[in-house]
């Protein structure tokens, strides 16, 4: 075969440093609009974006070029520099969970995104993290899942 064929789908959760309520509603649409820019031009494609003051989801086309890492990376590195424009001393959280999404979960993983206003009046950041963990049986140390 003389190329990489890839389905690679990542729905990526980060927050910002402390999860400080940094990212301003008024705020949010700017940002999610520039990080689908970033993925644009970065060639990550970003499928659906969302999140809250605290948090962001955003659900990416992983290529088969670019590393799971560096594609959070060149997310987050861009994305402060937007943040720092319009917020002071914003940052983001040093780590980050990421959990694949196969082709039958896309609508409602997409939906989930777009819906964070709805599902945040129910539990906070913490929980659904913790919900994304236990769901995936992702291994983690309590210590430092939150740093």
């Amino acid at each position: 075969m003389s190329q990489s064929l890839v389905s690679n789908r990542v729905h990526v959760i980060f927050s910002t440093k402390e999860r400080r309520p940094w990212i301003a509603p008024e705020h949010q649409r700017r940002l999610w609009t520039y990080i689908i820019g970033i993925g644009k031009n970065k060639g990550v494609p970003v499928l659906a974006i969302g999140g809250m003051e605290d948090h962001i989801h955003v659900l990416i086309a992983l290529p088969a070029t670019v590393p799971l890492a560096k594609a959070v990376q060149i997310i987050k590195a861009n994305s402060s520099r937007f943040l720092r424009q319009h917020v002071q001393d914003c940052e983001w959280q040093k780590g980050y969970g990421a959990f694949s999404v196969g082709a039958s979960a896309m609508d409602a993983t997409i939906e989930y995104i777009r819906s964070q206003r709805k599902h945040h009046q129910k539990r906070d950041f913490k929980e659904e993290f913790l919900q994304f963990l236990k769901r995936y049986g992702v291994d983690y140390d309590p210590k430092y899942a939150f740093d």
